[in-house]
């Protein structure tokens, strides 16, 4: 199944893109200047400062004044681009920017004991659908794992606010992705319970213009003269934009409560289809649309909210406030989702032999 879109006119380039036309609605702007008292003068730290979301995170927190920024990351280009951005030079020579990995727990505990953060933002994931699905044990050891040891040095050092970044997968989760972020949203909840300050998750859609996100990607197919690639016509999405939801991140830790996950209202979701129109018309380009089918764990529309959960909307009209239930580090070898990714893994990874 295909369509062609485009016209003839000879552009070697796509325009800049409409991010409010893409989005079918405003993009949301958040005073954080009012509730951002938080990261004054504190010791910040954020993982994954390399990523999309963790680099405008950490250069919004930079606005704010902390006492000291700690930038966590495994992949040493990605901090040296967010340290060039920030500070207008790229050294790499001081202890504020830390390469390690968050499945190492003896790092992390090193790094947490050292600079003793006291607002943690936790960025680092692994994101992309169906590689996750290929290989659920990996994604096993960042999102889980790697999130417990963080969860854990943050609470040695007596860290006073918590944010775990997640994803609206995580509702009713049918991919590993969706059930690793739902575990860790359920540790997130127990070490509230368990640990000195607030804890709490975040719960967004896609992000539009993030690394690997399907902007980029249409807009690398464009370039390439074609085909654009849609799973399913009818396929919807949410979507926010990059400071969008660094902003809410930020005022969610300001006004969580412990063992909350705080969903992000993203207006209505977008049909990738009509996006991938919009780009190929954009670029005055003739390209072709083709359908490739729905992947392994991926659903045809998104949920925001699990079966069962519900919520208030108590400080903020674009956040709702969703109580979570916890789960203990001594129970995930029997929690269901650790058993779901035990069985799927082995018929899912593609063999070498």
């Amino acid at each position: 199944m295909d369509e062609m879109v485009g016209r003839k006119v000879h552009l070697s380039d796509i325009r800049e893109v409409d991010m409010e036309d893409l989005l079918g609605r405003r993009q949301i702007h958040t005073d954080v200047a009012e509730i951002a008292d938080y990261l004054n003068n504190r010791v910040v730290l954020i993982t994954g400062a390399g990523g999309s979301i963790g680099s405008e995170l950490a250069r919004q927190v930079h606005r704010f004044g902390p006492k000291e920024l700690v930038m966590l990351d495994r992949d040493e280009s990605a901090l040296h681009a967010v340290q060039l951005s920030i500070y207008g030079k790229g050294l790499l020579d001081t202890p504020d920017v830390v390469l390690a990995d968050i499945r190492d727990a003896q790092v992390i505990e090193e790094v947490f004991a050292l600079h003793r953060p006291e607002v943690v933002f936790h960025a680092a994931a692994l994101k992309h659908l169906p590689m996750l699905e290929q290989y659920p044990e990996e994604g096993w050891k960042t999102n889980v794992q790697g999130t417990l040891n963080v969860l854990e040095a943050a609470r040695k050092v007596g860290c006073v606010h918590f944010v775990n970044v997640s994803t609206d997968k995580a509702a009713d989760p049918s991919c590993t992705l969706g059930r690793t972020k739902r575990t860790a949203e359920r540790l997130t909840a127990w070490y509230s319970a368990n640990a000195h300050g607030t804890y709490i998750s975040v719960r967004f859609g896609n992000v539009l213009g993030s690394r690997g996100s399907v902007l980029h990607s249409f807009m690398e197919q464009i370039r390439r003269g074609g085909p654009v690639t849609v799973t399913h016509p009818d396929i919807t999405r949410y979507f926010m934009t990059v400071p969008e939801a660094c902003q809410l991140v930020i005022q969610a830790g300001a006004i969580g409560e412990a063992g909350e996950v705080l969903v992000f209202d993203m207006g209505e979701p977008v049909r990738i289809l009509d996006v991938a129109r919009r780009l190929v018309s954009q670029s005055g380009k003739e390209i072709e649309i083709t359908f490739t089918g729905l992947r392994h764990g991926e659903k045809l529309h998104e949920a925001l909210f699990s079966a069962g959960e519900y919520g208030i909307r108590r400080c903020h009209p674009l956040i709702t406030h969703v109580p979570v239930q916890g789960l203990a580090p001594e129970d995930l070898a029997a929690d269901p989702s650790r058993l779901e990714l035990a069985l799927a893994a082995p018929g899912r990874r593609p063999s070498y032999s």
